[in-house]
């Protein structure tokens, strides 16, 4: 009886687990689903706190509210046009993905300075002396002991 036949596995695949098992492909794929959450936390942020307050400051104005129908019947609200069918241009949905680009953009940066800030401090602090080895105290008493020889 002839022994079975092994499946060889291609080469392909060996390379493929490499380049995803390297830090920054890892790295990447975790920045990625941070960002994943944090856009729901801003997009919350900007349609449960900052729209209101916005809103409430220019007059009670629903920025999701503003929009202007192409075709259809008019209605009152953005839901209500929808629901109708109607083809409306969203000036408002526009204006709240707008105001959570700001706010990611503000949240990022002050992310990127306070790591900066944190790696300067670690780069500023100086490296305590290191003590000789023995093999270059030797080293160094051979040299001095060659050049009084001179």
């Amino acid at each position: 009886m002839a022994p079975p036949s092994q499946l060889r596995t291609p080469g392909w695949l060996g390379e493929f687990q490499a380049f995803i098992m390297r830090g920054n492909v890892v790295d990447l794929a975790v920045g990625v689903i941070i960002g994943a959450a944090f856009t729901g936390i801003v997009g919350s942020l900007v349609k449960d706190i900052a729209n209101p307050v916005i809103g409430l400051l220019i007059g009670g104005i629903d920025f999701s509210n503003i929009f202007i129908t192409l075709k259809g019947p008019s209605t009152a609200t953005l839901e209500a046009a929808k629901t109708a069918g109607a083809v409306t241009l969203n000036i408002g949905v526009f204006i709240n993905a707008l105001i959570q680009f700001a706010i990611v953009a503000f949240a990022i940066f002050w992310m990127v300075k306070m790591l900066s800030a944190l790696q300067r401090k670690q780069e500023a602090a100086p490296a305590a002396p290191l003590e000789p080895s023995t093999s270059e105290m030797l080293l160094t008493e051979i040299r001095d002991l060659l050049k009084s020889s001179k």
